[in-house]
């Protein structure tokens, strides 16, 4: 009795043992709390923007939702550039089914007049590392297989996708996602001789053992997003990972990366700035044959995703229409 008292204590204390705390969530050793308050929305056509969406279970761990602009004299003739976006959250928040992430796509597909695939994964820490990187790749391949002459059944793909104009995208941990999907695809390739045309990386969570100006905005920050890393990724050597950290000699060099156009968009207050910045400048100097571009929101962190949580702020417009022209150049 006293060994099953004891054993008891023990599994009561951890589960009140909390290894990662933010306003959003807290995670104790064995169980979860998420705190956004951010609900799921079905899928419709908006009435503001006519842009339709509709969802797509593409297995039993990976969905998506899927937007399309509205059809009329402002739409381009023939097809369209195809983004396929995986959403932020520190690998353990967001949904590609929540209200911020809708509202936001049906505003940006109305501008950009491009076919969107959000992309549903599964969520850390329930789900830590890789598995978020598993299902990303898993959704992408599943794009890819509505080029001409293959599988895919999706008429929205079929009927309305430019697969020479493919792009992939995120924000925060979702570019981090990009990033990777992007470099496997160098490694490995894709079915049907699909190729990318260029990357989209907003406010990319990546960190390093290194210290960098940006870190000094605001440690407390700094020293969270550190600390979440470890929670969503348990098996981690820890910030020089090559996972998190793409800049140290132990990752695949940049010049693998399988695009020929990138965009990197950073926040001037961002503790993630200039992790931000590194990326860019590696990549210029790496040896990979493409054009790199990067745009700062000036005053902005990474705290609000200020292009999702206020959509009409000045850096919010500028910054989508940036990434619009970047699709479509």
């Amino acid at each position: 009795m006293a060994t099953t008292a004891t054993s008891g204590t023990a599994t009561a204390a951890a589960d009140e043992e909390i290894v990662y705390e933010s306003m959003s969530i807290r995670i104790y050793k064995n169980r979860v709390e998420r705190r956004a308050s951010d609900k799921y929305v079905p899928a419709s056509t908006d009435a503001g923007t006519g842009v339709a969406s509709r969802d797509h279970a593409i297995s039993t761990n990976v969905s998506a939702r899927l937007y399309l602009p509205r059809s009329d004299g402002d739409t381009p003739a023939g097809k369209l550039p195809v983004l396929v976006y995986y959403h932020g959250g520190g690998f353990c928040l967001g949904s590609a089914f929540d209200r911020t992430y809708h509202d936001y796509f049906n505003n940006f597909v109305a501008l950009a007049k491009t076919v969107v695939i959000s992309v549903e994964y599964r969520l850390a820490p329930e789900h830590p590392i890789p598995a978020a990187y598993a299902d990303s790749w898993e959704a992408l391949a599943w794009v890819v297989s509505h080029i001409a002459g293959s599988t895919g059944n999706e008429s929205w793909l079929t009927g309305h996708a430019d697969f020479s104009r493919l792009y992939l995208g995120g924000e925060s941990a979702g570019a981090n996602i990009a990033h990777h999907m992007m470099m496997r695809v160098g490694a490995e390739g894709l079915a049907h001789n699909a190729n990318i045309c260029g990357l989209v990386l907003i406010h990319p969570y990546f960190l390093g053992s290194n210290k960098v100006n940006s870190d000094d905005l605001d440690l407390a920050a700094r020293d969270r997003l550190g600390k979440l890393w470890h929670a969503v990724c348990p098996m981690t050597i820890g910030e020089d990972d090559p996972l998190i950290n793409p800049f140290v000699d132990s990752a695949p060099s940049l010049e693998a990366l399988a695009c020929i156009h990138v965009l990197v968009c950073v926040a001037e207050a961002d503790v993630l700035r200039d992790r931000g910045n590194t990326y860019y400048d590696l990549l210029k100097g790496s040896g990979w044959h493409g054009e790199v571009k990067i745009w700062q929101a000036p005053g902005k962190g990474h705290r609000f995703h200020f292009h999702l949580l206020e959509p009409g702020c000045d850096e919010a417009v500028v910054q989508d229409k940036v990434i619009s022209d970047f699709i479509n150049h």
